[in-house]
């Protein structure tokens, strides 16, 4: 019987569903604003590997004073007294927001290092052996100092402190730019097991600097140095990288500059290539067209024997796809034929066991021979020579009971090895056990020994109490050739106390007589 639905249940879901892609909708255009697009700006970074030009040049960059540049890094300063160096962009800044991020690592000796490595964006390129970390003092722009050694005598170095410049402002070195201090943080830059990294963000007049210390080797283990806000920057400036060093030196290796300028959407138009610049490419892959033919025609005038194969070396889509397919059934077949025998092994072994442990009696087996003399509270096999369950209960019982007394001497021996090893201890620390010749700690080293046998007669006592009691002895039977006697135990015990004191007093003896020649 077929029943009839109103039409307005199905109404209810798409007015649901529209008044949630509206909420949506509203959303993301609402959101769409506050979005960044970002671009790489190669022009304005360097990383390895061949970082450096076979000329020793960098592309883009330009680098003086101490500064040394390699395939894979740069070194501002080395770790020599008195060095100082830097590496400037060559252009200026074309876009107003960016974010640098800086790969770098300080390392050096000495327990403390100088001076530091600093980070500038300025309207001018600065001096390549400068006062301030290696560049030019009144700056007019923004200089983030890694600070690593303590001009104040305050003892908050390495420090990270970001100042700002109009070009009227002579750096504070005697206070670390404390008085001219825009914002900073604590952080430990030196010696670290991994590169540090700084990321340096200017994004809508908010400077935000995030630092990795360095202890770990991922690359996002990001934290807050610092975030300051209405900070304004000069347009169009140049980035650049100093350091020096003092007394006191340190290695001061940059390793990457990545910038990328940060925009609106929207603001962001693609500059097509100049029409001479196309031109240019377009030819030059023309050229090379024509040369990779006139190679090929001369290759096959020479090799008039070889045919063309070509299309055997490469793979069909198709083909390449059908073949992973067969690879991956293949191998799911051998691990399934290979679970499938573990498991025919397993219900082999479980069978097997069942019938051991079988409570029928007689299934066609005959009564085994049993050799050895049965023995009280041992449980014997059946008269119809299968294993009975009341005789599996006593088997358990009887481990149990085993495991348990043999964890009760463990704790004993155990106890008195500690008792031993808390003697030894207080004999060493006291001081008048050299010069009073053992008389006074001996008398307490002997009677220390005496309760800890007590307490082990009476352990053992314990234990053997609890062998002999009438439920235990139809439990509990020790092997013929394994057990150990109470006295043979005992006596195991005494000899090595007796070592133990014997060692003792020939240390003391040893200690007294290496004293006389003091």
């Amino acid at each position: 019987m077929s029943t009839a639905v109103p039409s307005g249940l199905f109404f209810l879901p798409v007015v649901l569903v529209s008044a949630i892609l509206g909420l949506l909708t509203v959303t993301v255009t609402a959101n769409a604003p506050h979005l960044v697009h970002r671009r790489f700006e190669y022009k304005y970074s360097f990383k390895p590997p061949y970082l450096a030009q076979k000329d020793g040049t960098v592309p883009f960059w330009e680098y003086g004073g101490n500064a040394i540049a390699s395939s894979e890094n740069v070194r501002i300063a080395p770790s020599l007294r008195s060095q100082k160096g830097a590496i400037w962009t060559k252009q200026k800044t074309n876009f107003d927001w960016w974010e640098v991020d800086i790969v770098f690592r300080v390392s050096g000796r000495g327990r403390i290092g100088a001076d530091g490595l600093a980070f500038w964006y300025t309207t001018e390129k600065g001096d390549y052996a400068g006062d301030v970390f290696g560049s030019s003092d009144r700056w007019v722009g923004l200089g983030i100092f890694f600070d690593s050694f303590d001009n104040d005598n305050k003892h908050n170095n390495p420090y990270i402190s970001a100042v700002l410049n109009d070009g009227t402002k002579k750096f504070d070195h005697q206070n670390d730019g404390s008085t001219q201090l825009l914002s900073g943080c604590l952080r430990d830059f030196r010696n670290k097991p991994f590169p540090t990294r700084a990321k340096i963000e200017y994004y809508n007049n908010i400077l935000t600097v995030l630092f990795h210390n360095g202890m770990t080797n991922n690359d996002q283990d990001y934290e807050m140095c610092f975030r300051a806000e209405n900070v304004v920057l000069p347009k169009n400036g140049h980035f650049g990288l100093s350091a020096a060093t003092g007394g006191l030196a340190d290695d001061h290796d940059v390793f990457h500059f990545l910038t990328t300028s940060l925009h609106i959407p929207g603001q962001v138009k693609e500059e097509p290539a100049p029409d001479q610049d196309q031109a240019k490419l377009t030819q030059e892959y023309q050229d090379y067209q024509k040369k990779l033919e006139l190679q090929k025609e001369e290759y096959r005038k020479e090799h008039p024997e070889e045919k063309d194969e070509m299309d055997n070396w490469f793979e069909d889509y198709n083909a390449r796809e059908l073949r992973q397919i067969w690879e991956a059934q293949t191998a799911t077949h051998d691990q399934l034929r290979a679970l499938h025998s573990k498991l025919d092994e397993v219900i082999g072994r479980q069978e097997r066991t069942l019938g051991l442990l079988s409570v029928q009696a007689g299934q066609g087996m005959p009564p085994p021979q049993v050799q050895q003399q049965p023995q009280q509270g041992v449980p014997q096999l059946g008269a119809s020579g299968g294993i009975q369950r009341n005789e599996v209960d006593a088997l358990l019982q009887n481990q149990n009971l085993m495991v348990q007394t043999i964890r009760e001497i463990r704790s004993i021996i155990g106890e008195v090895h500690a008792r031993t090893d808390s003697i030894l201890t207080n004999q060493a620390r006291a001081p008048t056990a050299q010069i009073q010749g053992g008389s006074y700690d001996m008398q307490q080293l002997v009677s220390e020994m005496r309760d800890g046998l007590n307490q082990v007669k009476q352990g053992v006592a314990g234990v053997s109490h609890k062998l002999q009691q009438p439920n235990a002895q139809g439990q509990v039977q020790c092997p013929t050739q394994n057990c150990v006697g109470t006295t043979i135990f005992l006596a195991t015990i005494v000899v090595h106390l007796l070592l133990v004191i014997g060692y003792n007093i020939y240390r003391d003896s040893r200690d007294a007589q290496a004293k006389k020649f003091y």
